[in-house]
């Protein structure tokens, strides 16, 4: 996810979507270590989405 597209989301949208986000990448994990993952780089894609999502989340709690 674009950092454009998740500045365009509200505030209570983006704790959704963190909260969903971090559900998804404990499943992959778990996954992973059951039956390795043919792509290993989604784990990694995964925690960064999350990280920009929180780190705008902050700049917009901020600001109000």
């Amino acid at each position: 996810m674009k950092a454009s597209e998740v500045r365009e989301m509200s505030i209570s949208d983006l704790h959704d979507r963190i909260e969903v986000e971090k559900a998804n990448l404990e499943s992959m994990k778990i996954n992973h270590t059951i039956s390795p993952l043919e792509d290993t780089s989604k784990l990694a894609k995964a925690r960064k989405d999350i990280a920009r999502m929180m780190t705008i989340l902050a700049e917009k709690e901020k600001q109000n």
